[in-house]
């Protein structure tokens, strides 16, 4: 997943990784906890807060493609898989309250061997 897929005058553009995940931007906005306005609007979308929650989904997505071949798949995993020791919350959930660095260190142990 090439980073500069997902941007657009040098910020995440919600409308292209809405396309490269073949969804919309209402959806994109709902996964990372973001309302309509934050993906619609120009000057929302270059807000600290939605690039920054744009940035967290897609560094996950960019770590676990190669586990899964794709970024669909890596997409609905992000979506839909509980993670261990998380109380069953997905890797979106997690997100979505503030806990994207809980997801990467995830990530980065279960690469590093470590199981939750």
């Amino acid at each position: 997943m090439a980073l500069s897929r997902y941007a657009e005058n040098g910020v995440f553009s919600p409308a292209r990784i809405a396309g490269a995940l073949r969804t919309t931007r209402d959806e994109i906005g709902e996964t990372v906890g973001l309302g309509r306005d934050a993906v619609q609007r120009k000057d929302r979308i270059a807000s600290q807060k939605t690039q920054k929650r744009l940035r967290e989904m897609v560094e996950i997505l960019n770590k676990v493609e190669p586990r899964f071949g794709s970024d669909l798949i890596a997409y609905a995993w992000y979506r839909s898989e509980p993670l261990p020791g998380f109380s069953g919350q997905t890797a979106m959930q997690l997100v979505r309250a503030g806990r994207a660095a809980d997801v990467l260190e995830y990530i980065d142990a279960v690469d590093a061997g470590v199981f939750a």
